[in-house]
């Protein structure tokens, strides 16, 4: 530090108190020349100056003295004060910025609102004490005593130290909303409280074909019995309806519903930015490839499953998929007419090497043939998911296949702007809204080959047991509403004459269209289309899963929520994957036969599922016993296939723009 002259620090400490601390108001107080003041200031760079009188006559000016250490610790209390109370509120409202832009509050975050508000009003009562207390201290008033001074140090300490209990208890808030949106539930829970929903429709399945059996076979016997067992069975779906309300609500309310939408869409991204680097490599002169022929012998939603299992032996092999789709029987020009090209930088069927299914991994070009013919199989097939993701996914989602299948079809299906106008001009002509469910009735070829005729009154009850529980969740709806689809224009005349509580929404063109001998034009593949999207975009789905059509539509639900595994109603089969390697669940549970219907089980014994039979009981095949036979559905549960994929390090797990 610079050093005054002798005559500078006399004329100083000639007119204020030895060991004192001068701030510039100080300065100008003391009646100071301000040629000194400024001079002081620049020697010091503080605008706290001390100026101490050496023995040996040597001035020298300084920042720190006896008692103006404690004032100046006061003053850098103040301001450390203000700037705690300040970062408290920050801290405070920032989580509960970043939850209301999230989701509707749920019961943590509301919880966490309540106690941040009872803080921000002590942060105001603290904040009154402290303007109180700048406005009543003159910092350079040397009217106030030692103890005075000393009093108000003491105080302002109390008050610091309330403002850093407050501080840790906002951390705390913070820490705790980060722990619910990043870390999540328990994979545990999340899997139970799903067997819970589960268990109580197959108990409800269970319990209403037996009930309704007994009532059949004692009607003529016993009419006043028959009406006893009707009454119980009106009373019991009640219980059902409530049980699986409250299950509802359950996952609503235990904080973590903010979770599932982060994780669902953190993961639906990873998937979609790994399949735009795959398809597009850098030079697609050098990528290896496989190509896939979309003119497989069949409807469209067989096709689509075709290129989503083209598509998912590609991911697997990590070789750019290369879609021929010249000729397409319903579209001739093409796919990339109707949705984007697959690849951005990629279309070239070309190579230097070329080679039918398996080829080699030098191999630049592979042919791939329909997976009813493909030989070898590799383990990529469904019902295989990526080991990297599975974790994530069996704690997300209560059928993780359906998900990832999905998430393929998601890449597919994007529209050009000219889909995108037909199906926004569609949702207009045919007012679709919510709330409202998807009903698809496959009808034509498919009855007496590969599916049973169901009457109309058959997919209605399932309509009319969803709109009883969503009415019992959360009151009467304005209009029950229903999107009816078929290849049967009659349906949809049928369902309008006879359920005039219903909004009917459908096009009988797009029926028409879908008849056998129209199917193959683009009229027709404007109507699947428009079908598809609209199933998939209702909050519930009564179908057949015997037809394609209605899994496609349930696959791309998937994409629309977290979890919508079970926001279907299926009147045959369970949801499988055409060409699919088995289908394996494990029990939980064990079963001893009970006729020769049935099949005894043990903990642990792997089971083949051939159907459910929505009565309570599913067919399989135990494979530890090469038993084929009936076993009540509760007693086991999915085995998740986790499959070695490819996890692309190119790739980051998290999208660095987001």
């Amino acid at each position: 530090m610079a050093t005054p002259s002798p005559q500078e620090c006399s004329k100083f400490t000639a007119a204020v108190p030895s060991l004192a601390t001068i701030s510039e108001n100080d300065l100008s107080n003391h009646l100071l020349e301000p040629s000194l003041c400024k001079k002081l200031r620049s020697i010091s760079h503080s605008q706290s100056i001390v100026v101490i009188e050496q023995p040996d006559n040597d001035y020298k000016c300084l920042q720190v003295s006896e008692w103006a250490g404690v004032e100046l610790t006061w003053g850098r209390a103040l301001l450390i004060f203000l700037g705690v109370w300040l970062l408290v509120i920050f801290l405070a409202v920032w989580p509960l910025y970043k939850a209301g832009h999230t989701q509707e509050p749920d019961a943590a975050t509301a919880q966490r609102l309540a106690r941040a508000f009872h803080d921000l009003e002590l942060l105001k009562r603290q904040n009154a004490e402290l303007r109180s207390l700048f406005t009543g201290i003159n910092i350079g008033d040397p009217s106030l005593r030692q103890e005075q001074k000393d009093a108000l140090y003491q105080d302002l300490q109390d008050k610091l130290r309330r403002a850093e209990d407050l501080l840790e208890r906002s951390q705390d808030i913070n820490k705790q909303s980060t722990v619910e949106v990043g870390e999540g539930p328990s994979e545990r829970y999340e899997r139970l409280r799903r067997r819970i929903s589960d268990n109580v429709q197959e108990l409800w399945y269970f319990v209403s074909v037996e009930m309704n059996k007994m009532r059949k076979q004692v009607l003529d016997i016993s009419p006043d019995l028959a009406t006893k067992l009707t009454r119980i069975l009106e009373e019991g779906v009640e219980h059902k309806r409530s049980l699986l309300v409250d299950l509802q609500s359950l996952a609503e309310v235990d904080g973590f519903a903010a979770w599932r939408e982060q994780e669902a869409n953190e993961l639906s991204d990873l998937v979609q930015r790994r399949l735009e680097y795959l398809q597009n490599p850098a030079d697609c002169s050098q990528a290896r490839k496989l190509t896939c022929n979309l003119n497989k012998g069949c409807g469209y939603g067989c096709q689509l499953h075709h290129v989503v299992y083209c598509l998912m032996v590609a991911y697997g092999t990590q070789r750019t998929l290369i879609l021929k789709s010249k000729g397409w029987r319903y579209h001739k020009t093409g796919w990339e007419e109707v949705f984007f090209p697959l690849s951005n930088t990629c279309t070239d069927p070309n190579g230097d090497s070329h080679s039918h299914w398996p080829g080699k991994t030098d191999t630049q070009v592979v042919d791939l043939p329909i997976i009813d013919s493909l030989s070898p199989r590799p383990p990529y097939l469904p019902l295989a998911v990526p080991a990297d993701l599975a974790p994530r996914l069996t704690r997300l989602h209560g059928d993780p296949i359906v998900w990832w299948v999905g998430q393929l079809l998601k890449y597919l299906l994007r529209p050009q702007e000219a889909t995108s106008n037909m199906l926004r001009d569609a949702g207009e002509k045919l007012q679709f809204k919510k709330p409202i469910v998807g009903v698809h009735v496959r009808r034509t070829d498919k009855v007496g080959t590969e599916a049973a005729f169901h009457q109309l009154e058959e997919y209605m009850l399932a309509v009319d047991e969803y709109f009883d529980q969503l009415e019992m969740k959360s009151g009467p709806v304005d209009q029950r509403r229903i999107f009816l689809a078929s290849d049967d224009p009659k349906v949809l005349a049928e369902a309008k004459t006879k359920y005039t509580n219903y909004e009917v929404i459908g096009d009988p063109v797009i029926a028409k269209s879908a008849a056998v001998h129209t199917r193959y034009s683009d009229v027709s593949l404007n109507g699947i289309i428009i079908d598809i999207h609209f199933l998939s975009m209702s909050d519930y789905l009564v179908c057949t899963f015997s037809s394609q059509v209605c899994r496609v539509a349930y696959e791309l639900m998937q994409t629309m929520y977290p979890d919508a595994a079970d926001l279907f109603r299926s009147l045959d089969d369970i949801y499988y994957y055409g060409g699919q390697s088995a289908h394996n669940r494990v029990a939980v549970l064990p079963h001893e036969s009970q006729d020769a219907r049935d099949m005894n089980l043990e903990v642990g014994d792997l089971v083949g599922v051939a159907g459910n039979h929505w009565d309570g009981f599913s067919k399989g095949k135990n494979l530890r016993t090469n038993r084929i036979g009936l076993y009540p559905s509760f007693k086991v549960v999915e085995k998740v296939e986790a499959v070695e994929f490819p996890t692309y390090p190119e790739v980051p797990l998290k999208n660095p723009a987001s």
